[in-house]
């Protein structure tokens, strides 16, 4: 699921991130990966807030709808 619908204060792994090599190495720069860990802490209007590590990222709806999680086992 798009992490835009995800629940929130729920961990969540990262599955896939759709967009481009270029993008993809400034997500990871930020803590976006594949495999990470995060939690949605706020949504307003597919705006997200995300727990990554111990820091704190927002992001605009057309940056989290690419991003597509599943809930942590």
């Amino acid at each position: 699921m798009p992490v835009v619908i995800a629940p929130l204060n729920v961990e969540l792994a990262i599955l896939r991130i759709a967009v481009d090599e270029k993008d993809k190495k400034h997500f990871e720069s930020l803590g976006i990966a594949v495999n990470q860990r995060i939690t949605v802490l706020s949504n307003t209007n597919g705006n997200v807030i995300l727990k990554i590590k111990e820091g704190r990222l927002a992001l605009d709806r057309n940056i989290a709808t690419k991003i597509f999680v599943s809930v942590a086992a």
